[in-house]
């Protein structure tokens, strides 16, 4: 018999809070955490901006020789856990250790550490790489680190699907503990983008604003690259209620397609079958749906392609939808996006408002839908979407509800 799946841990760190609570308080009173990039040199680069971590301090959080063999990326995946198991209050068993999963996302990994190889070998003409550089660029970095630091000994892997890996993860973990496979996950994603490599890599494509994110408004100039990372830890409602733990609010669908289009063109068709498909799982009509955290990049193409999608699923109920991307405040985490708008939809749920899209100006008839511009509002939200569209024609799409319906 399938399971009610609740959330009941959340950890955060990114652009605009380097905890699960200031990142709520962040997005409730619209602030950006967009600015200059401190962490490579940009010197003639098309934009100068991004949306670090701001002071994140490693040794705060690791040892030494955990910090030369952990990439930032995977430090990110387990600064977030750690946060998440803590926030859920999980006593461990051994069979608990067993009966955990652990599925993250990631979709550059650990890449700034095969930049820094490449630099030390080709431009330094250094005779070797750091002997730890095959275990730090690892994908799987941060799912097995989770794994060592927590003790958990189920089943753990990553998944990498571009800019919709960890909402792929998220939705994972929620299949595994709704059909009892898991009595416990820990789902999420991270992600560390600020190396001169990958930096001068997404300069080519011609995508990324040369200012700020602006998505939804006309002026909009493309998105902005942003890092961190966010965990959920997931386990049945049943099993959630008679430990006394609190309910941030239950997972009820998730819904996957790919484009078969374009690798890096949006299509209209394949969000639309993804979300379709997350409210057949969820087993509710598109009109129960209060709010959807968007895709929202900020690129001409995609917001416009998401907003026709929405309004295809959604028909006249898309008029009284609120729709805001919070990728205009903590950037674009790539791999890690889903999983912070997770918990940035989930926290709107527990608090009882809609993060707003910030850096809002100018309306735009090809995205004529409530976008929340600039200021959070208040509202009681039942039931929420959450997209996240990738490079590839990959969807993925999950639907959140509030437990007390």
């Amino acid at each position: 018999m399938a399971q009610r799946v609740a959330i009941t841990g959340v950890g955060v760190i990114c652009a605009i809070g380097n905890t699960r609570e200031e990142f709520a308080c962040s997005l409730r009173e619209g602030r950006c955490g967009i600015a200059g990039i401190t962490l490579a040199d940009i010197s003639g680069f098309r934009f100068r901006n991004g949306a670090e971590v701001k002071g994140y301090q490693p040794e705060r959080h690791f040892e030494p020789r955990q910090i030369d063999v952990i990439d930032r990326f995977a430090q990110f995946a387990a600064v977030a856990a750690r946060e998440a198991v803590a926030d859920a209050g999980i006593e461990w068993t051994d069979e608990l250790r067993e009966r955990c999963v652990i599925v993250t996302g990631a979709c550059v990994g650990g890449q700034s550490t095969q930049d820094q190889g490449f630099w030390d070998l080709y431009k330094m003409g250094k005779p070797r790489v750091h002997p730890m550089t095959i275990p730090r660029t690892m994908a799987n970095a941060g799912a097995s680190y989770i794994s060592m630091d927590l003790g958990l000994t189920g089943p753990a892997w990553t998944v990498s699907t571009a800019c919709s890996s960890s909402n792929h993860a998220i939705g994972q973990a929620f299949r595994m503990v709704r059909s009892g496979d898991a009595d416990l996950a820990i789902a999420g994603g991270s992600e560390a983008t600020f190396s001169l490599g990958i930096l001068k890599a997404w300069e080519a494509m011609r995508v990324v604003s040369a200012d700020a994110c602006r998505p939804f408004s006309k002026d909009r100039t493309g998105m902005t690259l942003g890092e961190g990372g966010a965990m959920l830890v997931l386990e049945s409602l049943d099993r959630a209620l008679a430990r006394g733990a609190k309910v941030y609010c239950e997972i009820t669908g998730f819904g996957m397609s790919a484009d078969a289009r374009h690798i890096t063109q949006p299509s209209v068709d394949g969000p639309i079958r993804a979300m379709k498909m997350a409210l057949r799982d969820a087993s509710i009509d598109p009109e129960a749906i209060d709010y959807i955290n968007a895709h929202g990049t900020g690129t001409q193409a995609n917001d416009s392609t998401e907003t026709a999608a929405i309004r295809q699923v959604f028909g006249e109920h898309a008029n009284r939808l609120a729709v805001s991307s919070t990728k205009s405040a903590h950037g674009h985490a790539l791999g890690a996006a889903g999983a912070i708008e997770a918990a940035a939809t989930a926290l709107a749920i527990r608090d009882g408002f809609i993060p707003p899209t910030v850096n809002y100006r100018v309306p735009d008839p090809a995205c004529d839908l409530d976008v929340v511009p600039n200021e959070s509002r208040p509202a009681s939200i039942h039931c929420a979407m959450s997209n996240s569209f990738a490079f590839g024609g990959l969807n993925a799409v999950l639907v959140f509800h509030r437990c007390a319906d």
